[in-house]
């Protein structure tokens, strides 16, 4: 029997639910892409793609090292005494590799920066790319209809673990993540919320310095505490509604995460002062 060539829009929506879902883990020691053949690459174009990406992961950010980057991202984010400000300080940062993978701009947050939620996903898509704001497209849509039945509308302050769209739509890696989160860090001195609402597994396991998987996670209260000192907050992780819309039937479990947010909220309000 001749095999069969697979569905290529059919196998990339299947990726795309098990990302969502938290799926971080396969049978072989690396990922095989089986949606198509493709011949062997001669050795110098495997010498050359190494060193390009040795050049964006191992350590070169914009013409500095991981390193330097981080200092520079820690720089400019403490100098921001205001959201505005930060977001002007994430515009003009250099130092994360997505800015020069075909983003169109830097996309830092949206909502309000003195409510009581900070809400953070993983990375822009091709809407919020566009427009310049997070949870803009379909996805955040349904982000603002659940917020908003919970009674937790205007009360985010929404963004990302990094600032610019990943090639492809794909997650952002660790590194990228990791010259971003001075940024990410300072929002959170800077609006000190009540309560963090971490949307999807590559932004739980970013905040929370975790690799457990999503659905291990989900629901649950932890805290996020900068080591400074300067922010603590109770979090909570919930499912990213990109993968609601793919599987209308885990709303039900997301909604619960809200609720219980929201339970959370009402609670704190009502707590004694000490």
């Amino acid at each position: 029997m001749t095999p069969q060539p697979l569905d290529t829009a059919a196998t990339e929506a299947l990726l795309a639910f098990w990302r969502d879902a938290g799926v971080d883990a396969c049978y072989l020691d690396a990922p095989v892409d089986r949606t198509v053949f493709v011949a062997p690459p001669a050795p110098q174009m495997l010498q050359k793609a190494s060193a390009t990406v040795t050049a964006l992961h191992g350590g070169q950010h914009g013409g500095m090292s991981s390193a330097d980057a981080v200092a520079e991202a820690r720089r400019l984010a403490a100098a921001a005494t205001t959201m505005d400000e930060l977001a002007e300080a994430v515009a003009a940062f250099e130092g994360c590799p997505l800015r020069a993978m075909g983003a169109k701009q830097a996309v830092f947050a949206r909502g309000n920066p003195r409510g009581s939620i900070l809400l953070i996903g993983e990375s822009p898509g091709e809407t919020e790319d566009l427009r310049g704001e997070p949870f803009v497209g379909q996805a955040g849509q349904l982000l603002d209809r659940m917020l908003a039945a919970a009674g937790l509308a205007d009360q985010a302050f929404m963004t990302n673990t990094v600032f610019w769209k990943p090639p492809g739509n794909r997650l952002p890696t660790p590194q990228e993540q990791a010259v971003c989160a001075p940024f990410l860090e300072r929002a959170f001195a800077l609006m000190q919320p009540r309560a963090v609402l971490l949307v999807g597994a590559a932004a739980a396991k970013s905040v929370l310095n975790t690799e457990e998987g999503l659905m291990k996670i989900r629901g649950q209260w932890r805290e996020w505490r900068l080591d400074d000192g300067t922010a603590a907050a109770p979090a909570i992780v919930t499912l990213h509604p990109a993968f609601l819309l793919r599987q209308p039937q885990a709303k039900r479990v997301a909604w619960a995460d809200i609720l219980s947010l929201a339970a959370r909220l009402d609670t704190a309000q009502v707590e004694p002062a000490v």
